[in-house]
Formats: C-alpha cells, sequence, structure tokens
C-alpha cells in the first residue's frame, strides 16, 4: 500500500490547516475527504475569523473567496413580534488587516485545498475513512472505503466533523449525546447588493451579522443568525437536538418560523433561496472534549468539540488546533517520537492556546443553561415588556413607569429567581 508521513481525514478547515502545516514542514502528506471536493459537505454559519486564518496562510484576503469583511454586529432578542437588539460598529475593520469576513464554504475551502495543493499535499476526495489499521498497537494507517484502498501513515489527524465515527471507533471518542450537539439549518438567499447594503445600512462591500434568541427558536437553547453575503444573505437556526425532540420541532419549521418573524421577513424580502443546508454542530464544549491523542493519532476541529458558541466561533479554533496539530505531526515524525508520550505534545499546546482556554472559561455555563430551561423564554419577555412601558409616552408619570416596569419583571421572574439566575451565570462564567 502506499504510504505519507500524515494522513488527515477530513478536508475541512481543521483538516487543510493540518496539512498545509505538516506539509510545509516537509512531510508526505495526503486529505482524505468524503466530498466530491473539499466544502462540498462543509457546513458552518459562515464566519471566518482573521487572525487564525493568516497564521496558515499569510495575507489570505488578497486572493480567497471572500464575501464581506464584517464591520457590525448585532445580537438580539426576540418576543413575537417584538425585538430589542443592540450591537457593536467599525468601520475600520472594512480594512486590513481586518476581523472577519463572511464566507460560503464550498467556494473557501475549495481555495484552502487549493493552498494545501500548493504545498505538496494530496488529496483525495469521494472517499470515507472507516477505520485504522494497527500493527499491534500502533497505528500503521487507515482503510478506506475503496478497493485496495488501505494508505499506510505515521500519524494520522482526525478532523472529521462532529460526526466523530474513526475518533469513536479508535476509543478517542464516546457517542454524541443530544444534550452535546445541535442541528442546525441554514438557507442562502440571493439578493442584489444594493439591497443588502440599503437594509443593513452599509456601505458598498461592507458586511453584517445578527444573532437572535428568545423567539428566533422558540425559546429553546440555541440561536439564528443572519449574515451578508456579497449578492445573498446566509440565514440559519441552531437548537440542542435534545430540545429539539422534545419540543417536537422539525429543524425545517423551526427556519420557516423564523423567517416569519417581520423583522426578519423586510430584510429577506424579493430574495430568492439558493442554497439549503443542514449539518450537526458540537456544543458539549470543555465537559465533552474527547481525548486530543494516542500512539500515532491526534484530534482537531469540531472533532475534539471545539466550539465556542457564545462566541460564535468555531473556524478559528479549527485552523488554530489543525496548525497546531500539523506542527506536532511532523515534529514527531522527525524525531522518530510517535508513541502517545510523542502526541501528547499537541495536547499541552493546545491547551496553552485561546482554544482550550476559552472552552474551560465557559466549561460550566452549557449546565446551568439546561438546567434553565426557561431562560430564553422569561428574559426576552422581561427585557421586550421592560422596554415597551420605557419607551411608551402616554402622560404616565416616570416614577410610576418605573414601579411597573418592576411590577412587570418581578412577576415574571421572582427578585429570588432572578438573584439566583444572576448568581448561577455569575459562577458559571467565573
Amino acid at each position: 500500500m502506499e504510504n505519507f508521513d500524515v494522513i488527515v481525514v477530513g478536508g475541512g478547515p481543521a483538516g487543510l490547516s493540518a496539512a498545509i502545516s505538516a506539509a510545509k514542514a516537509g512531510m508526505k502528506t495526503v486529505v482524505i475527504e468524503r466530498g466530491d471536493y473539499p466544502g462540498t459537505k462543509n457546513v458552518m454559519g459562515g464566519v471566518l475569523y482573521t487572525k487564525a486564518t493568516e497564521a496558515v496562510v499569510p495575507e489570505f484576503w488578497k486572493d480567497a473567496p471572500l464575501e464581506r469583511p464584517v464591520i457590525e454586529q448585532r445580537y438580539g432578542f426576540l418576543k413575537g413580534q417584538e425585538l430589542i437588539i443592540g450591537g457593536y460598529r467599525d468601520p475600520a475593520w472594512a480594512e486590513p488587516p481586518y476581523n472577519a469576513h463572511t464566507v460560503l464554504r464550498v467556494k473557501f475551502d475549495r481555495y484552502l485545498a487549493e493552498k494545501a495543493v500548493e504545498a505538496g499535499v494530496m488529496i483525495i476526495p469521494e472517499t470515507v475513512v472507516e477505520d485504522l489499521l494497527y500493527k499491534g498497537d500502533q497505528v500503521v494507517g487507515v482503510r478506506t472505503g475503496r478497493a485496495e484502498g488501505d494508505l499506510g501513515t505515521k500519524v494520522v489527524i482526525l478532523a472529521e466533523g462532529a460526526n466523530n465515527f474513526v475518533a469513536r471507533k479508535a476509543g478517542l471518542a464516546n457517542p454524541l449525546r443530544p444534550d452535546a450537539v445541535a442541528v442546525a439549518v441554514k438557507e442562502i438567499i440571493a439578493l442584489p447588493p444594493e439591497k443588502i447594503e440599503d437594509r443593513f445600512c452599509l456601505e458598498a462591500g461592507q458586511g453584517a451579522t445578527i444573532e437572535l434568541f428568545g423567539d428566533s427558536t422558540d425559546s429553546m437553547l440555541g440561536t439564528a443568525f443572519v449574515y451578508t453575503n456579497k449578492d445573498s444573505i446566509s440565514i440559519g437556526v441552531g437548537v440542542i437536538l435534545e430540545q429539539l425532540i422534545e419540543q417536537k420541532w422539525t429543524p425545517n419549521d423551526l427556519l420557516e418560523n423564523l423567517k416569519a418573524k417581520p423583522y426578519i421577513k423586510r430584510l429577506l424580502q424579493g430574495g430568492e433561496t439558493k442554497e439549503y443546508l443542514a449539518h450537526l454542530l458540537p456544543e458539549g464544549g470543555y465537559n465533552a472534549m474527547p481525548k486530543l491523542y494516542r500512539q500515532g493519532v491526534l484530534v482537531a476541529g469540531d472533532t475534539a468539540m471545539f466550539v465556542n458558541g457564545i462566541n460564535r466561533e468555531g473556524s478559528n479554533l479549527a485552523m488554530t488546533s489543525g496548525k497546531i496539530a500539523g506542527q506536532v505531526a511532523a515534529e514527531a515524525i522527525k524525531s522518530g517520537d510517535t508513541s502517545a508520550q510523542g502526541m501528547s505534545v499537541y495536547e499541552t499546546r493546545v491547551r496553552d492556546s485561546f482554544v482550550v482556554k476559552d472552552l474551560y472559561k465557559y466549561r460550566n455555563l452549557n449546565h446551568f443553561l439546561e438546567s434553565k430551561p426557561d431562560l430564553f423564554k422569561v428574559y426576552p419577555e422581561i427585557l421586550a415588556d421592560s422596554a415597551r412601558l420605557f419607551f411608551t409616552a402616554d402622560g404616565v408619570p416616570k416614577k410610576d413607569r418605573f414601579k411597573e416596569i418592576m411590577k412587570n419583571a418581578f412577576e415574571k421572574r421572582s427578585k429570588g429567581a432572578i438573584f439566583k439566575d444572576i448568581f448561577g451565570a455569575w459562577r458559571a462564567l467565573k
């Protein structure tokens, strides 16, 4: 069978970053991708962060197929037809070095794959890795679904996404739990650039993102998003699978419910749906991380649960962990030590990076939110009712109006419960 120094399973941002990193270090590297080519099976909301991407492909923004630099990020709470929204805008983010861009994965992943090929990486598409090959306890290759498809290697990097099939068979990961993954669906809706810029108050070429909570997910634990592309809008919703099952929603119905909201309906008006996509997102965070290494194997990206849903970050965690994995694999091969101890350097480095530090920061937050399933219903209601009363000018003295606001809030959530919620959130973020 053909032999490689490094085999990467999965052609997403984590896998391609790992491959580029390993190949630049002189390793004979191959990426095995189940799609027709990298990007066809890969889905994310669509925000790519500059810092992590530039570490893999310097000055990528000069030739990468990017959509719009994000200059404004908004967060909002929906209660029926009511909306409370706020955000931050910085026009300087429209110029290098940028902060983030919106992207379409089918275009960007193909570009990143081309960069990998330029670095010397071989890419094998339309191929599924079924298992690892062993000599005793030592990993020596992978078995694919192709005839005579066994490939030999010194190190395997698993970046197969949330569906961690090979990682489970290798004894590194546990089966996915419905409370540790989210189901996300997304549509790409075509709109003329000038309409997008008018509706989002943008200058030509600028981009914006919106994250929505509350009724956007029928008060389930999750979020909805609206991102601007060059000539389309990406709109989607993601909810923890366990709650989706309990509430008997289908992902498509939840998305249609979101699109019917007046605020969203106006943003999409006149658009034409071009694509519909669905995928699983790892949301277990730090407490659901699998074992990150064993002899001859490293785990990166979504397969390692490296997604920070609180800050809407995933691509940067994937690319950073992939880059580190490629470097460690190359160093281990050069030193002749691909044992578990040699691979453990990867975990040390990834824990020293922002990737695991950020996940550790939020390690208790998911449990806190899951233990209070009504939070995404009660607080959007309190906020919306309070805002409506505050901005209503009907001759009621402001002193009485503030009493009314407080009375209404405490009827929906007692003082003791609000204090417990605040204290619980503080402890979860401590």
